[in-house]
């Protein structure tokens, strides 16, 4: 049987298998990514994530002829991410860059003009080569977000592939934003158009308590329901009641009257596990799984 992910379901999950919790070896995670591009939910599969100092290990791990999109995750200062990219195996293209501007509490401007200053680079040395390209920056949920999301959606007006990313989970409680907190995030992407990524604590479908971690984690299928709502033009209230619920039903039903449209707002979110959201799509019905004959 062969089956086709739907359009709102695009690109929705990017393969993060070299990050924790999973931290897969690259050479694994670079073999797990090709049979996940070549398998029937293909398109549900984003760009595999690279942490930037990694990169020049990725060519040796391509068979000949084989291409391979990337995401490249700073864990190098935002200066020498234009180093990274530059001498790249032709068969590697990045398709977007990622970057945390700033720590819980410190101002986010600074490192956000570094990175604005990275898009501009971008496309003035590259031309047409950068079309496609998107830097993603990563600003804490705290002190001068408001600020940050203005010069973000200041940049892409000025035509910048620049867009926001948000963490949603991590090793510690501060680092789970609440319904509320998330909610009034969306509806500040939402009122100046600027799309955003989420990364961490995304690692079910639907809003749950973990064992193992003792934190309360955000579903994924609550954000795509949330934004949905937000790109409709509901209040934060409205979004972050989609958000708190741990019943999947009116989830999916929301979810389910826009699977032909294209996604809007939530550009994705990354993922150490493919199979693990695939399987809860499938579990809820959003998508039908098979096997190409």
């Amino acid at each position: 049987m062969s089956t086709q992910v739907p359009a709102l379901l695009d690109g929705l999950v990017d393969d993060a298998a070299v990050f924790p919790p999973g931290s897969a070896p690259l050479p694994d995670a670079v073999a797990a990514h090709r049979r996940h591009r070549a398998s029937w939910y293909a398109d549900l599969v984003g760009p595999l994530l690279v942490p930037a100092s990694r990169l020049p290990e990725l060519a040796a791990l391509l068979d000949p002829g084989e291409e391979i999109e990337v995401g490249v995750i700073g864990d190098v200062p935002v200066a020498r991410l234009d180093e990274a990219r530059a001498g790249l195996d032709p068969r590697i293209r990045v398709r977007q860059v990622e970057a945390a501007v700033a720590k819980r509490g410190e101002d986010p401007l600074p490192g956000l003009t570094e990175l604005v200053g990275l898009a501009r680079r971008a496309r003035r040395a590259d031309g047409p080569a950068a079309d496609g390209l998107a830097v993603y920056a990563e600003v804490p949920l705290t002190f001068g977000l408001m600020g940050a999301l203005d010069a973000l959606a200041a940049a892409r007006a000025d035509g910048l592939p620049v867009a926001a990313k948000f963490r949603t989970g991590g090793l510690a409680a501060e680092l789970f934003p609440t319904p509320a907190e998330l909610a009034a995030v969306i509806c500040a992407c939402r009122d100046r158009g600027l799309p955003f990524k989420l990364t961490a604590g995304l690692h079910e479908a639907v809003r749950h308590l973990d064992p193992e971690t003792g934190f309360t984690h955000h579903g994924f299928a609550n954000v795509l329901a949330a934004t949905l709502a937000a790109a409709e033009g509901a209040g934060v209230e409205r979004v972050a009641e989609l958000l708190t619920a741990t019943d999947p039903r009116p989830l999916v039903q929301r979810v389910e009257d826009a699977l032909a449209a294209a996604r809007p707002l939530w550009v994705g979110f990354g993922s150490c596990s493919i199979l693990e959201p695939l399987t809860d799509l499938i579990r809820l019905g959003l998508v039908n799984g098979g096997f190409d004959a």
